[in-house]
C-alpha cells in the first residue's frame, strides 16, 4: 500500500448527503476481487448517461476536477452496504482523502485499509473547505497527516483528529498484510521452534 504523508492537490466539492456505496460503485460492477479497474465506474450513475456519455455537469467530469485527489463531501458519506469495492473505486480514480462531517463505520475503516484518509470535521469547517474546493483546480489544498492539518489555498489551517494506530498504518503504507509482514521474523522463529519441538506435526 502506498504511504500517505502529505498531499497537495485539487479538492472536488460534492455536497450531497447520504452518498451510499451503491452510488460510489454500483453493484453491477462488482465482478472482480482485484482492487484495480473500478475508477472508471466511480459514481457511474451520476457521471454517465445510460448511453455511456459523460454528464458535463457532474463535478468529476468538469475539466478542473478530473485529477482531483481530495473529495469534500456531504454528511454520512459511504453509508449503505459494506462493499470494499467502494474505497477501491475511490482510490483507483486517484482520490486519496475524503472529508465529511460523518462516515459510515465500515466504509470509514475500509478507507484506512486501502490507503485513503477519511477526515471527520464539524460542519462549519467542512463548509470552509467546500467553499475553497469550489474555486477549481487553482485552489489546491494541502493535507498533512503527520501534523494532522489541512491548509486551504488561502492559507487557512484546520486541525483534524485521527486514530494513532490508523495514522501509523497510513504513514508507513501498511495494510493488514503489511502489518502481518512486519512480524515475519517472529512468525518464522515460531514456526521453526514448533517444527523442532513437534516434528510429527
Amino acid at each position: 500500500m502506498e504511504k500517505f504523508q502529505k498531499l497537495h492537490g485539487v479538492a472536488a466539492p460534492m455536497p450531497l448527503v447520504n452518498i451510499d456505496t451503491d452510488m460510489i460503485i454500483p453493484k453491477v460492477f462488482l465482478k472482480s476481487i482485484q482492487r484495480t479497474g473500478f475508477g472508471v465506474n466511480l459514481f457511474d450513475e451520476m457521471r454517465y448517461t445510460r448511453d455511456g456519455e459523460e454528464i458535463p455537469d457532474f463535478v468529476l467530469n468538469k475539466p478542473q476536477y478530473r485529477n482531483a485527489e481530495i473529495l469534500v463531501a456531504g454528511d454520512n458519506f459511504g453509508c449503505g452496504s459494506s462493499r470494499e469495492h467502494a474505497p477501491w473505486a475511490i482510490a483507483d480514480f486517484g482520490i486519496k482523502c475524503v472529508v465529511s462531517t460523518s462516515f459510515a463505520d465500515i466504509f470509514f475503516n475500509n478507507c484506512f485499509k486501502n490507503g485513503i484518509l477519511p477526515i471527520v470535521l464539524p460542519q462549519e469547517q467542512v463548509d470552509i473547505l467546500m467553499e475553497d474546493a469550489e474555486r477549481g483546480e487553482n485552489a489546491r489544498m494541502t493535507v498533512d497527516l503527520e501534523a494532522q492539518e489541512i491548509t486551504t489555498s488561502e492559507g487557512t489551517t484546520i486541525a483534524f483528529e485521527v486514530d494513532e494506530f490508523k495514522k501509523h498504518c497510513l504513514l508507513n503504507g501498511l495494510d493488514d498484510i503489511g502489518l502481518t509482514m512486519e512480524k515475519a521474523s517472529s512468525i518464522d522463529a515460531f514456526e521453526a521452534r514448533i517444527a523442532a519441538e513437534h516434528p510429527w506435526m
